[in-house]
């Protein structure tokens, strides 16, 4: 028996990929679990882990070793206490301080030594000491950034006018409140969008290898571009819709602002969905299995966009081959943009480069999925 192969007409008709498209909708339609995976996960994920992932260290246990017991010593650990960043913590009997860094009560140890008050009067250099547990550097760190804004405001009172003067007054463009949500649900928005519009793809038309169906379609006078257009147009549009839900819940759940242009940030989600749908549909085409097509889209799509986008490690901060390994992926440019539209309101001028790269990338990836629909039916 001879293989069928795609003898398809030179001229693109969009009434044929129209009726492609239609048929998909209808699919779509009555396919709850499709349905559910591309509007209700992405929210849920966003919002649940808007919430888990938390980049801010607050109420750090600091253990308060006060051998002066003066006024002044005193004023110092109610400094700590009045920060939401530290709680104090005072020694137990018998507990050592080392002790209670290596049981974890404590995660740092404030000692003040005798003589901190009278030599603070005589205008002399007063001692005081921070030791902190450096098990976690990723906490540490950040109470270290924490020690260095004792000069400014939250910290300051009695020991800023006495002691640090003149003091240096620090401002946060674009996140003045240092809130970590707005760095990391901008992020997720990335990287759940990305992740779902690309399984969306594989699975779906996988699946259609798999029953024969796409046989059917193959076999039928079309042609592959005509093919691409009608499966990515409505799973774009079902996409778009759930960036709709994931914009109101990162605006109305989590108080991101959004200081930029909607239009530029459709551009943005259209240019990066056409990346990761027609990723999805070229991944189907090469398995032509459900769950190959899963295995792939997770390989390519979880894990870089997770660790190779941004959205966790700063692109600026990796070796040099994985700086340049990251411009082929959509999601780093994505982020980049997404983050400059909501929190810079950066223009088309300004994410010329991401919008322009995500065009290229997603340019040859629809050529990709068009050349190998070409190929006969055999796998």
């Amino acid at each position: 028996m001879n293989t069928p192969t795609l003898s398809a007409p030179r001229r693109f008709i969009w009434g044929r990929a129209l009726s492609i498209a239609r048929k998909e909708i209808r699919h779509l339609s009555r396919d709850l679990f499709t349905l559910s995976m591309a509007l209700g996960v992405p929210v849920f994920l966003v919002i649940f882990f808007g919430y888990v992932l938390d980049y801010d260290v607050k109420r750090v246990k600091l253990l308060v070793v006060d051998q002066d017991q003066t006024r002044v010593s005193r004023e110092l650990a109610d400094i700590f206490a009045s920060a939401d960043y530290f709680t104090p913590l005072a020694l137990r009997p018998g507990e050592t301080p080392l002790g209670s860094l290596e049981e974890g009560r404590a995660k740092a140890v404030l000692f003040i030594e005798p003589g901190f008050a009278r030599d603070m009067a005589k205008g002399q250099s007063s001692n005081a000491q921070i030791v902190i547990d450096g098990a976690d550097n990723q906490t540490t760190s950040v109470i270290a950034s924490y020690l260095a804004g004792f000069k400014t405001p939250p910290f300051g009172g009695f020991f800023q006018r006495r002691v640090f003067r003149p003091c240096l007054r620090t401002r946060f463009l674009f996140n003045p409140e240092l809130n970590s949500r707005w760095f990391v649900v901008t992020g997720l928005f990335v990287v759940v969008t990305g992740i779902v519009s690309v399984l969306l793809t594989a699975l779906t038309v996988a699946r259609e290898w798999e029953t024969g169906s796409m046989e059917l379609l193959l076999s039928t006078p079309v042609q592959p571009m005509e093919i691409i257009v009608g499966k990515l147009a409505p799973y774009m549009g079902l996409c778009l819709v759930a960036v709709g839900l994931i914009y109101g819940a990162a605006r109305i759940g989590f108080g991101i602002p959004f200081n930029g242009n909607h239009g530029t940030f459709l551009l943005a989600c259209f240019l990066f969905l056409t990346c990761t749908l027609a990723q999805g549909l070229l991944i189907s085409v090469l398995t032509r299995q459900q769950q190959l097509a899963m295995q792939f889209s997770n390989l390519t799509g979880l894990l870089p966009a997770t660790l190779l986008s941004g959205f966790v490690f700063p692109v600026e901060s990796m070796p040099v081959f994985f700086r340049s390994f990251t411009a082929l992926l959509p999601a780093r440019w994505f982020v980049v943009a997404c983050r400059g539209i909501f929190l810079k309101g950066a223009g088309v001028t300004d994410l010329a480069v991401p919008l322009g790269v995500m065009a290229v990338i997603g340019t040859v990836l629809v050529f990709l999925a068009v050349k190998k629909f070409k190929k006969d039916l055999e796998p």
